[in-house]
């Protein structure tokens, strides 16, 4: 019987189809240099104007108030499209590991285990790591593929 576990990125976390060619969009235009250019420019504008209007109040809420807007917006895109890039990363690894002959596959879903799990199975990396040291001071090779050893 197979375990019903929580997902970490849910389908629903990946956005619509509309919405994700958005985001990405979105979050690949504002990763451009003409972007940063651009909010530059916005900010020295505010700031060479700020005489004209006598450094008031309102000519500060202008700033705060967009640049809140703004930041809050693209939180929402830039998550979007980060969930959407980790779950293509998860399964690319997910891949290289089910087609890599002597990859354990029980290690597929690390994502989904409990803390204590996830201990373990580093402490064991860990001790074939350490071994795999002590093989390269010894001058021995340490491109073997050990079995992960139950306690």
């Amino acid at each position: 019987m197979a375990k019903n576990f929580a997902r970490d990125i849910e389908p629903s976390a990946l956005g619509g189809i509309r919405f994700a060619k958005f985001a990405r969009g979105l979050s690949t235009l504002s990763g451009r240099p003409a972007a940063f250019a651009l909010a530059l420019g916005a900010v020295a504008l505010w700031g060479a104007s700020g005489p004209l209007f006598g450094y008031s109040d309102t000519w500060q809420l202008v700033i705060n108030t967009s640049t809140t807007i703004v930041t809050f917006l693209m939180v929402f895109v830039i998550q979007n499209t980060q969930n959407r890039d980790t779950a293509a990363i998860q399964i690319k690894l997910d891949e290289l590991i089910r087609a890599t002959e002597g990859a354990h596959n029980a290690i597929l879903d690390l994502e989904h285990l409990d803390e204590a799990q996830l201990t373990e199975y580093l402490r064991r990396y860990e001790a074939l790591a350490a071994a795999a040291r002590e093989r390269l001071r010894a001058g021995r090779l340490d491109t073997d593929s050990p079995d992960l050893k139950e306690d």
